[in-house]
């Protein structure tokens, strides 16, 4: 790992170093309480029945058996659920069809995936819970099934719901369809563009499912009391949304129902939907009595969502010194049994780092029957970008420029128009590209030997916004106390408190921060998106500003001046005309008993601009050409992530980002069979990467402050997912002379492209006659 000096060393104390997280003894030593770990002395323990058929009509439900075995306390379907209007709703990182969210959580009708819960049942312990499930009686009428895109889209293809069609451009079409939206942007004549290229390169790419592969498995307990108030305790990274879908869902008032976060062990934005916890609560309500329900690994991979697969065409021409001229892109994004709007993020993405005078970009969003789709880490940007870096590096090839001068060539700033039209503010793209170029990695011969090559690749991720609340408040010796509404998933309960210590002129050991449940602290958005320390830490900035200003009002009565003349800087309180000394928030905070009573600041923020982030990573790679295995030589990650707030987590998340990418560009896939069945439903089967698989992955922090932050903070944790897939397919690509063009590289996939790529060379050489 590259030594990292903070560049703005001397202007911060706090924000820079690398203190404690403060939650990591309880992690450590198995204290920490996850979802899980609640009980309860009369806990009642849920089961859930799901579709054995990834496509059917649901022709009856029988439940009666269940409910006469002893034991058995309740049991619920869709007959127990309110219908919802016909309306989209904003879902964390998201949106979500209220009608269909009701389907989501238990069939009615259709099963549309399999897995799709029908039934659910409470008992008195979790061995006749399951028992009970398996009395239901339900009888199907299975239909075919379609988990492909393009198939989805195809004429004939069975229809998920007949009353669906397309979105274009905000207007219904006629014909029901399987597309349930179309996203289009255009910027110039693309037509041309083209005519100007003197290289054009289109290409066809393809990604499968994958999983966000998170350790802990879904939980949830819910207690409906007979006052009508319901608390439920659950793995999550929004729980202002959950409470939000369950008051929905059950048509109940907000204020009736308090979500308790507990620490969660890992979601990459999986754990942002409700699944489970609408049938707590439902089955809690029928008995009177707190009721827990969980998911196996294999519920988990069948049932929850996952990212989606895609198909795209891309075209990208190029003068002769490199410059892009013209960009057009088709994109087809699964977006699972549901509507979504992954398709419309992918658009956002798939030219974004590059300054293009001529582009066309048309997104589908596609029914098919697998789970709805779900966020994954800068959401349907990996799926985008691969392809177009594999373009960028071929283009380098044909055109004999360094593969990073090309991007730097094109390379996005500000000023600049963004391919879906928004106007870049300042970025820091040219930055990262110079610093992985100026890299001792890429500084460093390639490697040479038989079947080992170099790939580098850009990515993307704009980076989410939404709205977040702080208190702090100051204890009477002067320490603070941070509170949130934001799930620490990464770190952030340091970096918190690292904001807050910065401004108040403590060390970050002073503050101690928490995360609220949804009674305890004012509303705020999901843990996703790379928005927690961006914008949750915006408010702990204000609130720790507020505070001062509350005493700013004690130390002028102390001083007896008026409050504009008492100043903070530097970690005190001063007066402008010098006639005090200066007093610390530590010396202060004994005599605000005295002075007014307790400070306690506030802040609440929903930020217009948030600092998109850009990453760019080099490998080396080896091949093994007889069975297909690829081995990492070398890796580095080299990002903009505007200020780092603490770089020991800035590190680990472009370090964990990398691995899922590698894990995502290797060997990960959903692998269904001709009935819409996922076959690999666990940790066996689906692989994911391990300690074995890569090797220790340098990191290099670029810092271009954004200018929507008071600290210049960006998003780290989305963008380092994106640029694997194209690195590793280009340096793949340099070592073998073949291109895959369908994720995962799999070893299967890395013997067959060596065999096609001989037998063809085998058929060259046939037709060439021989020499005399």
């Amino acid at each position: 790992m590259e030594a990292f000096t903070h560049p703005n060393h001397g202007k911060y104390k706090v924000i820079g170093t690398r203190p404690v997280r403060h939650d990591g003894e309880d992690k450590v030593t198995g204290r920490a309480q996850y979802a899980a770990d609640v009980y309860f002395p009369d806990l009642l323990y849920g089961h859930v029945l799901r579709s054995p058929h990834a496509h059917a009509k649901i022709l009856s439900v029988d439940t009666s058996k269940a409910e006469a075995l002893p034991g058995v306390l309740a049991v619920t379907t869709s007959a127990d659920l309110p219908r919802l209007e016909d309306r989209l709703i904003e879902s964390g990182e998201g949106v979500e069809n209220m009608r269909y969210m009701t389907d989501r959580i238990l069939a009615a009708d259709k099963a549309l995936f399999k897995g799709h819960p029908i039934a659910a049942v409470a008992a008195t312990d979790p061995w006749l819970a399951a028992e009970a499930v398996g009395l239901i009686e339900v009888q199907y009428e299975v239909l075919r099934a379609v988990t492909d895109v393009v198939e989805a889209m195809s004429e004939g293809a069975p229809l998920l719901f007949d009353q669906i069609t397309t979105t274009i451009m905000g207007k219904k079409e006629l014909k029901a369809t399987n597309v349930c939206m179309h996203t289009r942007h255009q910027q110039g004549d693309p037509e041309a563009g083209f005519k100007e290229a003197d290289v054009i390169i289109e290409r066809e790419f393809k990604t499968k499912t994958v999983h966000q592969g998170y350790i802990e498995l879904h939980s949830a307990t819910a207690l409906a009391r007979a006052d009508g108030q319901i608390t439920v305790w659950i793995s999550s990274q929004g729980p202002f949304w959950a409470r939000d879908a369950i008051a929905m869902l059950l048509k109940k008032d907000l204020s009736k129902i308090r979500v308790i976060p507990m620490e969660i062990g890992g979601g990459f934005g999986g754990k942002i939907p409700v699944y489970l916890e609408p049938l707590a609560v439902l089955l809690s309500e029928k008995t009177g009595r707190p009721v827990k329900l969980g998911m196996s690994r294999a519920d988990v991979f069948q049932t929850t969502g996952p990212a989606s697969s895609t198909a795209s065409k891309i075209k990208l021409g190029f003068k002769k010194d490199g410059t892009l001229v013209a960009a057009q892109v088709w994109m087809a994004y699964e977006a699972g049994a549901y509507p979504g709007t992954w398709g419309a993020m992918g658009a956002m993405c798939v030219l974004a780092p590059y300054r293009i005078p001529h582009s066309l970009i048309d997104v589908y969003d596609v029914l098919t029957n697998t789970p709805k789709v779900a966020a994954y880490r800068a959401p349907s940007s990996p799926q985008a970008l691969w392809g177009v870096e594999s373009i960028m590096d071929e283009a380098a090839q044909k055109l004999g420029i360094d593969p990073i001068d090309l991007r730097l060539k094109n390379a996005g700033k500000e000023g600049d128009t963004r391919a879906d039209g928004v106007v870049w503010p300042r970025i820091g793209l040219i930055e990262t590209l110079e610093a992985a170029k100026n890299s001792e990695h890429y500084k460093s011969p390639p490697p040479s030997a038989p079947n080992q090559a170099r790939g580098v690749a850009l990515g993307y991720w704009h980076n989410a916004g939404l709205q977040s609340s702080a208190v702090v408040g100051i204890n009477l010796d002067g320490t603070a106390n941070v509170i949130t509404g934001s799930v620490d998933i990464g770190g952030t309960r340091a970096s918190m408190a690292i904001i807050a210590a910065e401004t108040l002129g403590l060390k970050a050991e002073e503050v101690r921060p928490s995360v609220a449940d949804t009674d305890s602290i004012g509303h705020t958005d999901v843990t996703g998106g790379s928005r927690v320390t961006h914008t949750t830490g915006y408010a702990v900035y204000l609130a720790a500003m507020d505070a001062i200003e509350q005493m700013k009002a004690r130390v002028a009565k102390l001083w007896d001046c008026k409050q504009g003349e008492v100043v903070f800087d530097e970690g005190a309180f001063r007066n402008v005309n010098n006639s005090h000394e200066p007093i610390t928030v530590r010396q202060l905070a004994p005599q605000l008993p005295r002075t007014g009573g307790p400070v306690q600041g506030q802040g609440t923020i929903s930020p217009k601009t948030v600092g998109a982030a850009f990453g760019c990573h080099v490998a080396d790679i080896e091949v093994d050409t007889d069975t297909g295995k690829v081995t990492i030589l070398r890796y580095t990650a080299v990002q903009d992530v505007g200020t780092a707030i603490h770089p020991s987590y800035v590190e680990g998340q472009m370090i964990g980002g990398a691995v899922q990418g590698i894990g995502w560009a290797l060997n990960e896939e959903y692998i269904h069979d001709d009935q819409g069945r996922m076959m690999n439903p666990g940790f066996l089967d689906y692989r994911v990467p391990t300690s074995l698989d890569v090797p220790n992955i340098d990191t290099i922090i670029v810092e271009v402050p954004s200018p929507g932050h008071p600290y210049g903070v960006r998003g780290v944790g989305e963008t380092p997912i994106v640029p694997p897939m194209g690195a590793l397919h280009n340096a793949m690509a340099r070592a073998l002379e073949v291109r895959i063009r369908e994720l995962p590289m799999s070893p299967p996939k890395v013997v067959a492209a060596l065999k096609d790529k001989h037998a063809k060379a085998g058929q060259i050489a046939q037709a060439i006659p021989a020499q005399s």
